[in-house]
């Protein structure tokens, strides 16, 4: 595993000083603490002016993007016979945590995950040709990825996805279709695009109704590509984005694993980004919590700190047990991946509570700083709009509760 420190200054937030990571003791190894130390004393150069900034002007955070790439972060999770750092799951979460958890939230965060596992399906199904061209890319921060798969008409249903990879004769294809919440489609040379090669059998039910889908790493070659920034409520500073795709030539060895199967080589990635989200969401949580915590501390009112009031102060208590209560579950799912064991339950699991928890720590933050939670100014409206995300995507919590329901309690299929 590759470490880089970089750096000795102290972890700030919004200008204090103040603990970094919660108690990770029980949770980390000697390499792990090496990770969060030196993640906490780089994200401590960009403090929450510079996070607001960015998000208010719609402005990707290059200068932030960089630093990481630099120290290599960025190619944390990449295999290290192409450049990367080796690391797994949990070395990619831990860093994707400490990144939120600096006051950067989903903005931060979302600048780097998807080059840092997005490529996962390439490194497990891709041929020589693909791997050997973009991963020491990736390793070294240099390639940009966005990931495509859902389309306007079928949401939550990617069976009914329309984008069709046409035959062009000559080994390759030509792709047409429309694409919605593409995140950095703007910022990348390539796109991880699900496209329809063949019609599912006639009359198809369940997995059956996945067949004929392919996966491709296309180049985003803008004479037959259209891409338009989705206005949103957070998270400004990667866009989220509108694809058509207008008969985009891909060539035929951009096809990650097998013709048909494409929906199952991406299957193989959706335990992981369980996993990240949920390190993404506890990071916001805690410096929700974090700040929620100063200012109840500080704050006098009558002539005490409103913090010594119970209805100030159990609220934040109870989503510190929250957040360390779903972080366990984040850490038990990452370590079970690893090591090739089944994760599915825990992974959606801390995906769940890992949201939740973050959500409710983002909304007590505003509600304990009173009017001044609304002002942007203290910063917890931000992390308010960035945790509602995690509720929705990239999977809604009902969604969840569905798989949990249906795959572990073996209740009766509902959809």
């Amino acid at each position: 595993m590759m470490v880089t420190v970089v750096g000795s200054l102290s972890p700030t937030v919004g200008g204090e000083t103040c603990p970094m990571g919660g108690d990770w003791s029980g949770d980390l190894n000697e390499d792990h603490h090496a990770i969060v130390d030196a993640v906490d004393r780089l994200c401590a150069d960009f403090d929450d002016h510079y996070w607001a900034s960015c998000d208010e002007q719609h402005r990707f955070p290059w200068e932030f993007y960089s630093a990481m790439a630099s120290a290599g972060w960025v190619g944390v999770c990449i295999p290290a016979e192409y450049g990367g750092g080796g690391g797994g799951i949990t070395e990619g979460a831990l860093v994707l945590n400490r990144v939120a958890a600096s006051g950067a939230a989903m903005n931060g965060s979302s600048a780097l995950h998807l080059t840092m596992f997005g490529l996962n399906p390439v490194v497990r199904f891709g041929n020589d040709r693909l791997r050997d061209m973009y991963l020491p890319r990736a390793a070294t921060g240099d390639l940009h990825v966005a990931f495509g798969v859902t389309e306007p008409d079928a949401g939550t249903d990617t069976s009914r996805i329309t984008t069709r990879a046409v035959d062009d004769g000559a080994g390759g294809f030509v792709v047409s279709g429309r694409k919605i919440w593409t995140t950095k489609a703007l910022e990348s040379e390539v796109v991880l695009l699900l496209a329809r090669t063949d019609d599912p059998p006639a009359g198809a039910t369940g997995s059956a109704r996945f067949a004929g889908l392919s996966l491709f790493l296309a180049e985003l070659n803008p004479a037959h590509v259209d891409i338009r920034p989705i206005p949103k409520l957070g998270r400004n500073a990667v866009a989220s984005c509108e694809v058509a795709y207008d008969e985009l030539p891909v060539e035929g060895w951009r096809m990650v694993g097998e013709r048909g199967r494409g929906f199952a080589h991406i299957l193989h990635g959706l335990n992981p980004e369980r996993i990240l989200l949920a390190a993404m969401s506890l990071g916001i949580g805690e410096v929700a919590l974090r700040r929620a915590v100063a200012y109840a501390g500080e704050r006098e009112v009558f002539d005490r700190p409103i913090g010594a009031n119970q209805a100030i102060a159990h609220p934040l208590a109870e989503s510190h047990m929250q957040l360390h209560a779903a972080r366990l579950v984040m850490m038990d799912a990452a370590r079970r991946y690893d090591a090739g064991e089944d994760c599915a339950e825990q992974a959606n699991t801390a995906k769940y509570l890992a949201a939740e928890a973050a959500f409710t720590a983002a909304d007590r933050a505003v509600q304990t700083h009173g009017g001044l939670g609304y002002a942007t100014e203290y910063h917890v409206e931000r992390y308010w709009r960035e945790a509602r995300l995690q509720r929705l995507a990239p999977v809604s919590q009902e969604m969840t509760l569905n798989f949990i329901a249906q795959s572990v309690l073996r209740l009766p299929r509902s959809y």
